[in-house]
C-alpha cells in the first residue's frame, strides 16, 4: 500500500501500535447524540466520509450534523486520496470507511451513565513553528536549515484534555488534543499511528477505557526539536498531569452546527510558481530536486483549468456543556487557530483540523505573502488567500450560535 505523507509514495514494512477508527459518542436523555471519531490517516476527503455519515445517521439515528470525523494526520499510514504524486489505496479506504461505522455503532451500544471533566493542559516542547525564515528570504521546508533566522509565526503548546468517568470512578473515555504535525515512528520504516496515537494506545493500556488524540491547528508547526520517542514520553506525561488536574463540568447542553463553506479554487502565475519551486528544491534539495519540481509541476497543470472555480466544504462547531471543539476542513495554520480560540464565546475552545474534509493547507495572508512549501500550488494548497480568514470568521459565527 502506498504510504501517504510524502511527495512520492512511501513504503513501509511491518507496523507499530495499530491504525484505528476510534469513536467516543455522547448523549444527554431525551436528545439526539453527538459522535466524535479519530481516525489514525493522513486526511481524507468529504467523498469518502460524507457516504459514511449517511450511514451512520441511518443505522445510529445520530443526525449527520452531530458527526465529527477527524484525521490525526499521521504521515505513516496508507493513502486516502490523490495528493502529490500518489492516489488513494481503494482497499485501504474501504476498510476505513467500514472502521469508522463500526466504531460509532460500537460506542453507542457502550452508552452509560458518565462524568464529564477537562482541563487545559500545556506541553510546550513538543514541536515549533516551523516555517523558519531562512537568510535568503525563504521559508524552510526541507533539506539544511543552518542559516535560518527566525520563525515565522506562533507555536500552540494547549493540550485540552476531555475526560468522561463512570460515576463509580472507572474512565471510560479521555480525548487529548495538541497542535504538532503527526510526523515520526519511535521503530521506524513502519505504519504507525505516529507519536501522537502510539502516545494515545499506550495510554489506553494504562488507564482503561477509551483514548483518542485530536490533531489541533498545526499547519505551520513539526516537531523539529526532538525525536519521536521523546514526544511519545513527553506526551503521556503531559495528558496524564491534565487528567489529574481536571475539573468536573455540568453539562446541561449538548450540541453541533455542520454548515457548508464555500470558497474558491486560487489563480496562480504559472512563471512565478514555477521559479519558487525549482529554484528551492534545487538549493535545498540537490540532484533529486527536480523530482519534487516535476510533481508540482503537475499538479499546476491539473489544476490550471479549475482557477476561480467554486469547491464546497463543511464547517462543524460542538459543544459539550460549556466546552466547544471546532471541525475544520483542513490543515489550518497554527495563527489561525489561535485567533478562533481568542475570537470564540466559550471559555474553552478545541481546535480539530482535518474534520469532515480536507482542502490543503489554509494559511493566513501573511503566510500567503512569505511563500514556502504550504503555499505553493498544488493538491495540498489551492484556496485563495484569505480563506483561513474566512474560516476563522465563519466558525467564530457558528460559536456564537452554539453559545
Amino acid at each position: 500500500m502506498p504510504i501517504a505523507g510524502g511527495i512520492h509514495a512511501g513504503r513501509a514494512q511491518g507496523q507499530e501500535g495499530q491504525l484505528r477508527a476510534t469513536a467516543v459518542v455522547l448523549q444527554r436523555p431525551g436528545e439526539s447524540p453527538l459522535a466524535i471519531v479519530s481516525c489514525d490517516v493522513l486526511m481524507f476527503s468529504r467523498d469518502l466520509v460524507d457516504p459514511v455519515v449517511a450511514r451512520i445517521e441511518a443505522s445510529c439515528k445520530i443526525p449527520a450534523a452531530n458527526v465529527l470525523v477527524h484525521a490525526t494526520h499521521t504521515h505513516h499510514a496508507p493513502s486516502t486520496m490523490r495528493v502529490h504524486a500518489y492516489g488513494p489505496c481503494e482497499v485501504f479506504c474501504k476498510r476505513l470507511q467500514e472502521g469508522i461505522a463500526q466504531a460509532v455503532a460500537e460506542a453507542q451500544k457502550r452508552l452509560a451513565d458518565s462524568e464529564f471533566a477537562f482541563k487545559l493542559g500545556e506541553e510546550k516542547t513538543v514541536g515549533m513553528n516551523s516555517r523558519l525564515l531562512l537568510k535568503d528570504n525563504t521559508i524552510y521546508w526541507v533539506g539544511p536549515r543552518d542559516d535560518a533566522v527566525a520563525p515565522t509565526g506562533p507555536f500552540d503548546p494547549d493540550l485540552p484534555v476531555f475526560v468522561f468517568r463512570s460515576p463509580a470512578g472507572p474512565m471510560q473515555a479521555l480525548l487529548f488534543g495538541h497542535s504538532t504535525h503527526s510526523i515520526g515512528t519511535l521503530k521506524g520504516g513502519v505504519r504507525s499511528p505516529a507519536f501522537y496515537g502510539m502516545a494515545a494506545q499506550a495510554l489506553e493500556s494504562r488507564l482503561g477505557g477509551t483514548v483518542a488524540f485530536l490533531e489541533g491547528a498545526s499547519g505551520s508547526t513539526h516537531a523539529y526539536n526532538l525525536s519521536a520517542k521523546d514526544a511519545f514520553d513527553r506526551i503521556q506525561e503531559a495528558v496524564l498531569a491534565a487528567k489529574e488536574q481536571a475539573q468536573p463540568q455540568r453539562v446541561a447542553r449538548l450540541a453541533s452546527i455542520k454548515r457548508p463553506f464555500v470558497f474558491k479554487v486560487r489563480t496562480f502565475d504559472e512563471t512565478a510558481e514555477e521559479n519558487a519551486v525549482t529554484s528551492y528544491c534545487a538549493k535545498r534539495i540537490g540532484p533529486a530536486g527536480e523530482s519534487v519540481a516535476v510533481v508540482f509541476r503537475q499538479m499546476r497543470k491539473e489544476l490550471a483549468p479549475i482557477q476561480g472555480h467554486q469547491r464546497t466544504t463543511w464547517l462543524q462547531a460542538m459543544r459539550i456543556g460549556d466546552v466547544a471543539l471546532v471541525g475544520v476542513p483542513a490543515e489550518l495554520f497554527t495563527k489561525l487557530g489561535l485567533e478562533i480560540k481568542r475570537r470564540s464565546p466559550f471559555r474553552h475552545t478545541v481546535v480539530a483540523e482535518l474534520s469532515n474534509d480536507w482542502i490543503g493547507y489554509l494559511p493566513d495572508r501573511e503566510g500567503h505573502r512569505l511563500g514556502g512549501y504550504q503555499v505553493w500550488t498544488g493538491f495540498h494548497s489551492y484556496a485563495e488567500p484569505g480563506t483561513g480568514e474566512r474560516v476563522v470568521d465563519e466558525a467564530v459565527r457558528l460559536l456564537k450560535e452554539l453559545f
